[in-house]
């Protein structure tokens, strides 16, 4: 499986939409260069407050354009970056990977999906109704998250829209992908 990056972001300061940049730079076991949730351990605010010496399992957020593209035929115009990621990816099925995967991007980042985003309620107060769109219930009562995903960066190296995506699945069985 192989795809492509359209888009990255970051931000130094919390908010929750991350500007696109022309490149950012991973850096191993600590996220993206210079962006307000990079770290050992967790930055999440919610997540400091419960406990700030967890590890990070979240030092980078990824979403697939196709996501962006089915919001927008659902009537929200969403650009890569506004819903916080990291890197906006193309052609990778983010969703159906399972933990511990491996996202080669580049030359020579190494990113390992960790879990999915839990969306929260920033979700919505970014855009009313957006919410439903990214979070919903599967028929067995399950709850489905579309957000994106998030990883851990085994390999540190420069990422910019264009670069290349392959995908390197661990041996198996597979773990399917739960909130982190």
């Amino acid at each position: 499986m192989s795809g492509t990056v359209v888009a990255v972001s970051s931000n130094a300061e919390y908010s929750f939409s991350k500007p696109n940049r022309t490149g950012i730079t991973l850096l191993a076991g600590f996220g993206v260069e210079g962006d307000v949730h990079a770290g050992v351990t967790v930055r999440h605010r919610s997540r400091v407050a419960q406990d700030p010496t967890v590890p990070n399992l979240r030092q980078v957020h990824l979403i697939h354009r196709e996501l962006l593209a089915e919001l927008a035929e659902s009537g929200f115009d969403v650009a890569p970056g506004a819903l916080g990621e990291n890197i906006t990816t193309e052609g990778v099925d983010l969703l159906g990977l399972p933990v511990g995967a491996v996202l080669r991007i580049g030359p020579e980042a190494e990113v390992e999906v960790t879990g999915l985003r839990n969306p929260c309620v920033q979700i919505e107060n970014y855009r009313a109704g957006l919410l439903k769109q990214v979070v919903s219930r599967a028929e067995d009562g399950t709850l489905v998250r579309r957000a994106g995903i998030m990883g851990v960066v085994r390999a540190g190296g420069p990422v910019r829209p264009g670069d290349a995506i392959t995908v390197v699945l661990p041996e198996g069985p597979h773990r399917a992908l739960d909130r982190v």
